[in-house]
């Protein structure tokens, strides 16, 4: 008896242990068992509580009438599947008839105290099937991204989602993208994390950093053309709207449209050139915007237009030539002058950070979604890189970006520096650095698993 005591107590320690070092540890060995005995036992009672249940049909009504029976309790979704995930469970229900899948979403936050669960989402899977992720322990508290993730073409990973999938920055599905927030908020990281997943792709970096190239002049090494001040800036937006026009003049030449030609091969941006044709595509990642968007005099006021003109007509028609816009700054709304908010309109990704005023959040999501207006205004300032991302079909999800030191990024970025393209209409703009000596060059090994 003294022996199974103490081995209780011996189980009990390592797992109070566990759940306070190593929550994700602490969920597959004992959470999940937990959660799915805890889930099983409440469910129809929990159901029924929350409404998501449908009271008995007419025909079982009349059946224990005539037959004298108890009348039928009402019923819930039947389970077609509780499947256990890293972060936390997966449960599929088949709907009853007369009810929807936006029940469920409304009634997420009551479903989360209920089954005791860190997080609850509902997304419909098909007509009559939702699927409730559930999540185990916070994992945007500590965020540990999975050594393999599903990479594709333009399509990396920068953060962690609240319900314990990856987010992922996909360039051909969202061209375009917006990323506010405070001073402090995690702007940079994420902005180091995007940097260090690019990387290893075959892919052009081009930054303006107006803030003397502070942030992105220590990743210059991977970078194919860097302007660190607005007059420079001006001139390197010129040269990519003039590339930009060279590339369309190559789709133009190869467009292929004989009439003996199926339709699915006419091409109309560079994905569908062939590969020896194909242009490097081109990220444009633009730290602090503002900077570009101010002035103080009349020749300040002509370049600003000269750029602010140069970014809408890049974002207008950037996509098709493989020009992607990454526009960062802290605040980006109509007193940044005209022009301003027709850029807005072009950028469909939209992640805001940690803000200082409403007016802030709703720049990025006021047009899109109230709902990301307010979960933006409520993030915790002792949770940086803690961000809402979303795009304009108003979804959203919370996420958090990964800590990644300046000193990590530039070994990354100096790991692949032999990947940096050059394109001939930017050599003017490429970064001059000395050679990398043999005490700093870094080890390929600090670069992370991109699968």
């Amino acid at each position: 008896m003294t022996a199974l005591t103490v081995s209780l107590a011996l189980v009990a320690t390592v797992a109070l242990l566990l759940r306070w070092q190593r929550p994700a540890w602490y969920w597959m060995s004992f959470g999940v068992v937990f959660a799915v005995v805890r889930i099983l036992a409440r469910y129809a009672s929990v159901m029924d509580a929350c409404g998501l249940t449908i009271p008995p049909s007419r025909w079982r009504l009349a059946l224990a009438r005539m037959t004298g029976r108890p009348i039928p309790d009402s019923r819930a979704p039947r389970i077609l599947r509780l499947r256990p995930t890293r972060t936390g469970l997966i449960l599929r229900l088949k709907l009853r008839p007369g009810q929807d899948a936006f029940d469920f979403s409304a009634a997420s936050d009551r479903l989360r105290h209920s089954f005791v669960m860190q997080n609850v989402t509902a997304r419909e899977i098909r007509s009559g099937v939702v699927a409730l992720r559930m999540t185990g322990y916070d994992v945007l508290k500590r965020v540990q991204m999975p050594a393999a993730t599903r990479c594709g073409v333009m399509r990396v990973p920068v953060a962690m989602r609240e319900d314990g999938e990856v987010y992922y920055r996909d360039y051909r599905q969202t061209p375009h993208a917006l990323n506010v927030g405070a001073t402090q908020s995690g702007k940079s990281v994420y902005q180091r994390n995007l940097v260090a997943a690019l990387a290893p792709l075959r892919v052009a970096m081009v930054g303006i950093d107006c803030k003397q190239g502070v942030e992105l002049a220590p990743l210059a090494r991977r970078f194919t053309a860097l302007a660190d001040n607005p007059d420079a800036a001006a001139d390197l937006l010129d040269a990519l709207v003039e590339h930009m026009e060279d590339v369309y003049q190559l789709i133009r030449a190869e467009q292929r449209l004989s009439a003996d030609l199926p339709d699915a091969e006419i091409t109309a941006d560079i994905w569908d050139l062939p590969d020896h044709l194909r242009p490097t595509p081109i990220v444009l990642l633009v730290d602090e915007v503002a900077e570009l968007a101010l002035y103080a005099t009349k020749e300040e006021e002509k370049r600003r237009d000269r750029i602010i003109t140069s970014l809408v007509r890049l974002a207008q028609l950037g996509r098709a030539a493989g020009i992607y816009l990454e526009i960062c700054g802290q605040r980006f709304g109509s007193e940044l002058g005209k022009g301003i908010t027709m850029l807005r309109a072009q950028l469909t990704g939209r992640t805001a950070h940690r803000v200082n005023d409403e007016t802030s959040a709703g720049m990025a999501f006021g047009d899109i979604s109230p709902d990301a207006v307010l979960a933006t205004i409520q993030i915790r300032t002792d949770r940086p890189g803690t961000a809402v991302a979303g795009d304009s079909s108003g979804g959203w999800v919370r996420i958090r970006t990964p800590h990644l030191t300046l000193r990590r990024a530039v070994n990354i970025a100096n790991s692949h520096t032999h990947r940096t393209p050059e394109i001939p209409a930017l050599d003017a703009f490429r970064p001059v650095l000395p050679p990398l000596g043999k005490a700093e060059a870094p080890s390929t090994a600090t670069a992370p698993a991109i699968a």
